[in-house]
């Protein structure tokens, strides 16, 4: 045995080097006929759900004869008393056995000789048996026994290896075919958000984006529901080293209080009821990639104190753990809520708004960007016709005007839902979209009378009569109007954003695109 240890390193040193078991069964097969009279080796794997054992694995001498059968199937019975002899866990030989019982079960019929085998298995139970064949006159002796007992370990090793391999291939393909499906469904090419407007609408907001994907800094998404906040996360995300990394996406506001540092952080098994086995958080599955928190004003307080850790040094401890694990994490987070208010009102931590707001984005409303609607419209349109397979219809003019007369409470995600139920509607033959817009409840924007703020003068239609101004022109005299009432004041309850029904940073980012200089209203009213 003392001089087998040699042989035994490097069988291990094979089954390490290769992952799937045929490759380790026929490189270790010659070293093994070094030591023991093999003329073939067999690696048989036990499948539960065919009731059979399967030959994955062979290695031989030049003379020897390969089995005919590569797969023997059993009833019930039989697979039963292979498991019974496995879990034995020890080595037989079965020299001219050939009417065992064992035998018939173990060993494939046209193989004759002295056989040995030994069972393989793992902590979850048996994985299959090596079986190893002495052509006559050549036969094992009891020191041989020894010998295979002491390669149990690295063939079971090498076994579970393959089988592990086997199982990722099925779940890839799986997930390959679920993928194909997916975009057949949505009508896509790849599975990479379309930012529509990046050109125009959103050419600020992309500008921004290529500034920032490229760095580690966290970023601060603002923009109403529905505006695209994922899609400019997934944007910074695809711009960035970390493409090919994971992508991963948390709505805080949907997580209950109660289970916040569980999802975000995992736990540990039994560190909570109902906590059955050790389940990996969004941080640690986010690994080398990026994190989406979505409506991270959501966040509890108690979560914004380890969240703030997490992005300071990267570390974190699973619920019911005691040990501190590490992370590289991009963190994305977005809200539509104003979270400078919230910290003044002690609801959100100034000292986690300092760390996420490092790069700030504004996402505009659907209502600040008129030049996008008629590519978002054709851009939906297409999605519509592809997942209702429905003929291709492009907006006419007098759709996009339709359009651009709503007010778009939902944003984008409204205007999707739109299109979708014009497409419906027009059976193929037409976009309905007056009735589309008929048929839904639109939610009011609010007013000044509505807000309790003194009224504003409506803007003049245009500075030449009977002729119709510019949108840009008619925008800016309602935003120049609305700061005159509030002395130049954006945020608050007596802003011009509360006055609009805007939110702030979309007001500032309609301002800076029309020029329009809040100061100069301040200065007036203090004259």
């Amino acid at each position: 045995m003392q001089r087998f240890m040699g042989a035994l390193l490097a069988v291990w040193r094979e089954v390490c080097r290769h992952m799937e078991i045929h490759e380790s069964a026929a490189r270790i097969t010659p070293l093994l006929r070094r030591h023991l009279p093999v003329d073939l080796l067999l690696v048989r794997r036990i499948d539960l759900a065919r009731s059979c054992l399967d030959t994955v694995g062979t290695g031989c001498g030049a003379d020897a004869l390969a089995p005919r059968e590569t797969r023997a199937d059993y009833s019930p019975e039989e697979m039963e008393g292979v498991l019974t002899w496995c879990r034995r866990g020890e080595v037989a030989h079965m020299a001219g056995e050939a009417d065992s019982v064992e035998r018939r079960l173990l060993v494939p019929a046209n193989l004759d000789g002295d056989v040995l085998v030994g069972p393989l298995g793992s902590a979850d139970g048996p994985l299959g048996v090596l079986v190893l064949v002495a052509r006559r006159p050549q036969t094992f002796g009891p020191g041989h026994v020894e010998v295979v007992q002491a390669l149990l370990d690295p063939f079971a090793a090498a076994l579970e290896n393959d089988r592990g391999l086997r199982e990722m291939v099925t779940h890839r393909e799986a997930a390959e075919a679920d993928r194909r499906s997916l975009l057949t469904r949505l009508g896509r090419q790849d599975i990479s958000d379309t930012v529509v407007g990046a050109e125009s609408g959103l050419r600020e907001v992309m500008e921004r984006v290529e500034l920032v994907a490229n760095s580690d800094v966290p970023v601060l998404i603002f923009g109403e529901t529905g505006s695209g906040k994922e899609v400019v996360a997934r944007a910074i995300h695809q711009r960035s080293r970390r493409a090919g990394g994971p992508f991963l996406r948390v709505n805080c506001g949907a997580i209950p209080p109660e289970l916040v540092d569980s999802e975000l952080f995992g736990h540990e098994r039994g560190s909570f009821t109902g906590a059955v086995a050790m389940r990996k958080g969004w941080f640690e599955r986010a690994d080398r990639g990026t994190l989406f928190l979505d409506e991270v004003g959501e966040l509890p307080l108690a979560a914004q104190v380890r969240l703030l850790r997490i992005l300071q040094d990267g570390t974190f401890e699973r619920v019911g753990g005691q040990r501190q694990m590490k992370v590289d994490v991009r963190v994305v987070a977005a809200t539509h809520r104003d979270l400078q208010a919230m910290v003044r009102e002690e609801r959100f931590r100034d000292d986690l708004w300092y760390r996420l707001a490092v790069f700030p984005v504004h996402l505009p409303a659907l209502r600040d960007r008129p030049e996008d609607m008629p590519a978002l419209a054709a851009h939906f349109a297409l999605r519509a016709s592809r997942r209702f397979g429905l003929p291709l219809l492009v907006p006419t003019l007098e759709d996009v005007n339709l359009l651009l007369s709503y007010t778009w409470p939902g944003n984008i995600r409204e205007l999707a839902a739109v299109i979708d139920r014009a497409a419906i509607l027009g059976d193929g033959k037409c976009l309905e979209i007056a009735k589309a817009l008929g048929v839904q409840t639109p939610l009011p924007i609010r007013t000044s009378q509505a807000s309790g703020l003194p009224p504003v003068s409506a803007p003049r239609a245009s500075a030449n009569t009977g002729a119709i101004a510019p949108l840009d022109t008619v925008v800016t005299e309602h935003i120049c109007a609305a700061l005159t009432a509030t002395h130049g004041r954006i945020e608050g309850a007596q802003g011009a954003a509360r006055l609009l029904g805007v939110n702030p940073h979309t007001l500032r980012a309609r301002m800076r695109k029309l020029g329009i200089e809040w100061k100069k209203f301040r200065a007036a009213a203090a004259s």
